[in-house]
């Protein structure tokens, strides 16, 4: 099954590869953007529409690190209830 992606906005190759890990988003992160790369100059994009993804990839991360925030803050103050008994 062959997918296709938007034209790359920076040389207009339409020869995409689907990124399957970054740096930001581990293996889920590029799935959830359709964070691909242009084979003809590397250039990482968003697949779907063809545009940057810099914003995407910020909110992705600030929702993570706040979903990681909150559960180890309910970790810590359960860990100190029972700690308390």
């Amino acid at each position: 099954m062959s997918t296709t992606f938007a034209p790359c906005p920076l040389c207009n190759a339409s020869n995409a590869e689907k990124l399957k890990f970054t740096w930001w988003g581990g293996a889920i992160g590029p799935k959830i953007l359709t964070h691909v790369k242009c084979n003809a100059c590397g250039k990482k994009y968003n697949g779907k529409t063809g545009k940057d993804n810099t914003t995407n990839i910020i909110v992705y991360s600030v929702v993570v690190g706040v979903v990681v925030f909150v559960i180890f803050f309910v970790f810590a103050a359960v860990f100190v209830m029972l700690k308390m008994k």
